[in-house]
């Protein structure tokens, strides 16, 4: 008889936004999009809130950094 295997408790670590002063000097804005930045190949959203920006994990397509970007927003977070 096989031993059973032994569960995976660990626990679910959500992502939790940096806050940076401002976007880095090596991301390039990405045209088109209001807040996704080109950083180390990666796309990346800041939104700005109470003077600082909030930055997003990094996505592997703009529209999904846009996307997140959108819903920090419309979490009530920032207003326009």
């Amino acid at each position: 008889m096989k031993p059973l295997r032994q569960q995976n408790n660990r626990p679910v670590i959500s992502y939790v936004p940096r806050v940076e002063p401002a976007p880095p000097d090596h991301a390039s804005k990405v045209d088109g999009f209001r807040d996704v930045w080109l950083l180390r190949g990666k796309y990346v959203a800041f939104v700005l809130m109470d003077n600082r920006f909030k930055r997003s994990q990094a996505f592997s397509v703009p529209e999904s950094a846009q996307r997140w970007a959108v819903q920090m927003r419309q979490e009530g977070e920032v207003e326009e």
